[in-house]
């Protein structure tokens, strides 16, 4: 019975995978190049995908962060932005751009699109899949580059890497520190919660699930259970057989979530730092609730809305401001794992 039961969950999840390729490929049919470069990728390239919809304030300083990490190449989907954006990156020597009108939606959030692009150019490539707002950390990323990491990971027969999405915010309320086109927003948005955070296992799928932060105690505390999940598989050894499931959360085949140990040991992760929370977000937030066009009939947006209703501080006495990885490799947040 144990047997079926699994030989079962295993044909399940195969053929979720594959028709997740499906849709990739279908909805893939609706992107149109802006600006296709990727004549430029070579072998051994680190990529980055990414989704976005007037960011324009953003795309500076988020590619010169990581341009200075070692990443190569950026491609872009553009959810019909209205702000230059397009044109932004369409200038940009190492991005390709493609653009679409379509429903986010029904592009499962967008995820359809990224994993047609992972598909046809991130085989055998290092692959980074972020949003405008997320700047990873890793051990040693103030000495080592992304290339040092990847190469580890390599020589340790490891495919993927997880990183803990740490939401972080401004002391005082979010939109009394203005943000301007090219500032790092991690010098308004610096501090973050250390704890409160729940963590589960999804037996399914393998990955784990990572719940708390400013953002279920600010937005979802009566309903923490429903607050945005924190947990991420942002950098994968990418095969054209692989596909996102859900956002960057989990992946297929679903060996690739087991990036934890369950032995007692520790094993290599990451945080990607969340900056969302800056004077941009109480106008993004409003856009987006207008829109519709996310998880769950927006719930998190809606949830948003109701909090920014009753004040925008989300800095408390606990509020730890951020130093460097050690820090939160100290604090339990990350590991270096064997990477020493």
């Amino acid at each position: 019975m144990t047997f079926r039961l699994r030989l079962s969950g295993q044909t399940r999840r195969r053929a979720l995978r594959q028709y997740l390729l499906a849709r990739a490929v279908n909805r893939g049919r609706a992107l149109r190049p802006v600006a296709d470069r990727t004549a430029q990728i070579t072998k051994g390239d680190l990529l980055v995908f990414v989704t976005q919809r007037n960011e324009r304030i953003r795309l500076p300083y988020f590619l010169e962060y990581y341009r200075k990490m070692g990443v190569a190449h950026f491609l872009f989907v553009d959810n019909d932005s209205s702000d230059g954006s397009r044109d932004y990156l369409a200038d940009q020597p190492d991005v390709s751009l493609w653009q679409c009108k379509g429903s986010y939606k029904a592009a499962r959030f967008g995820m359809d699109w990224i994993d047609r692009l992972l598909m046809r150019y991130g085989h055998g490539h290092w692959c980074l899949t972020v949003d405008p707002d997320e700047f990873l950390v890793y051990p040693h990323c103030d000495t080592r580059p992304l290339r040092a990491l990847t190469d580890w990971l390599d020589r340790s027969g490891r495919v993927s890497f997880p990183a803990m999405l740490l939401d972080m915010y401004p002391r005082g309320g979010i939109e009394e520190q203005v943000y301007a086109e090219g500032d790092d927003p991690l010098q308004i948005a610096r501090y973050f919660d250390a704890g409160s955070y729940t963590i589960s296992k999804n037996d399914y799928f393998g990955n784990l699930w990572i719940q708390g932060g400013p953002r279920a105690r600010a937005f979802f505390r009566d309903n923490p259970v429903a607050a945005p999940a924190l947990n991420k598989i942002p950098l994968v050894k990418w095969h054209w057989r692989y596909a996102y499931v859900s956002s960057t959360h989990m992946l297929l085949p679903h060996q690739l979530n087991r990036v934890y140990d369950e032995d007692g040991g520790e094993r290599i992760s990451g945080c990607l730092l969340h900056a969302k929370f800056i004077s941009t977000f109480t106008e993004k937030a409003a856009e987006e609730l207008s829109r519709g066009q996310h998880y769950s009939n927006s719930q998190e947006y809606r949830a948003y809305h109701a909090g920014l209703a009753q004040g925008t501080q989300l800095w408390c006495p606990q509020s730890q401001e951020f130093r460097d990885w050690r820090q939160l490799d100290d604090l339990g947040l990350m590991s270096r794992g064997g990477w020493v």
